[in-house]
């Protein structure tokens, strides 16, 4: 069971935000189906057009999310974000803030996954001030966060985040990064890879996002298209019996070549993926066209090996 709490408010008394609710429908479309339409993550969507968000509301949802049992919980916040001082802790603000009472305190949050019944916990936070989760008084009070536990925060504990119209700067990050973006050949996206994907994307003098882990096993947070199918990756160890053996090429394996129609014109096709997936060059020619022409071989490159590994091994 994968189960995950979406929370966007855009309607504060002070402060209004625009972009906060479409974030969260978007992060509801991207993670509650795969690319191919098949169940991901069983999502409840709270957004503070259909119902008042404030801190009983919040704090009863998050328990819920990390009191039952399930393979992953995951846990997504769009709105303010309160900055720690020295009179009060990190927030993520509610509906009804107060002054010394803004919201669900990131201690809390971090608290409850810390005890989470999940054996994965993902939590991800588009709000200003929300790289204090990784400073804060829970998490330096303990030596570490318990295995399986993966926090993303969309910028430094001194910076704001970026919101526009249309959804917040990283919101946007992330989802492209799970609608592929940060796919790996078999269409596999880690919290880890988003991160990856969101690092590149925000310059040195722009937000910075936070991210922090304490996993042994990086769990795929969706699906996305595989580059190369796994039935031609399957195919692998069949064209080579070892990862450093060379493919022989000729002009039989090139469609537009004579002899037309040759059996070797399937299994080129396959090489041909695997070359553009980035697992396989020619050698000795800039192209697989000339490569085979001129009769010359194919090789893995240290991706390939890699995949022809996990094929091997039966793991794919």
């Amino acid at each position: 069971m994968r189960k995950a709490l979406i929370v966007g408010i855009n309607d504060y008394s002070f402060g209004s935000l625009d972009g906060c609710i479409p974030d969260a429908n978007r992060m509801y479309n991207s993670l509650s189906r795969d690319y191919d339409d098949s169940p991901n993550f069983t999502c409840k969507k709270l957004i503070s057009s259909e119902i008042t968000i404030d801190i009983p509301t919040l704090k009863e949802n998050v328990i819920d999310l990390f009191s039952f049992d399930s393979d992953v919980a995951l846990f997504y916040f769009s709105g303010h974000g309160s900055e720690p001082t020295d009179t009060s802790r990190a927030c993520l603000v509610t509906q009804d803030a107060k002054t010394f009472n803004e919201g669900l305190e990131l201690d809390f949050l971090m608290e409850m996954a810390n005890k989470a019944k999940a054996k994965e916990v993902v939590i991800i936070l588009d709000c200003c001030f929300s790289g204090a989760v990784g400073n804060s008084t829970f998490i330096k009070n303990i030596s570490t966060l318990r295995e399986g536990v993966s926090v993303l925060a969309s910028s430094h504990h001194t910076q704001v985040s970026k919101d526009s119209l249309t959804g917040g700067v990283f919101t946007k990050i992330v989802c492209d990064a799970l609608d592929g973006g940060a796919g790996d050949t078999i269409g596999l996206i880690t919290v880890a890879s988003i991160y990856s994907f969101a690092d590149k994307l925000l310059g040195a003098w722009e937000q910075r996002p936070i991210f922090k882990s304490y996993v042994s096993k990086m769990i795929p947070l969706r699906r996305s298209k595989p580059i190369v199918a796994l039935e031609v990756l399957r195919r692998l160890p069949s064209y080579f019996k070892l990862a450093t053996d060379e493919f022989q090429l000729d002009p039989t394996f090139e469609p537009e070549a004579e002899p037309k129609g040759h059996d070797n014109e399937k299994i080129f096709a396959d090489l041909q993926k695997y070359n553009r997936a980035s697992l396989l060059n020619p050698v000795g020619e800039e192209h697989m066209y000339f490569a085979a022409i001129n009769s010359k071989t194919c090789a893995l490159t240290p991706l390939g090996k890699y995949y022809w590994q996990l094929t091997k091994d039966g793991k794919l």
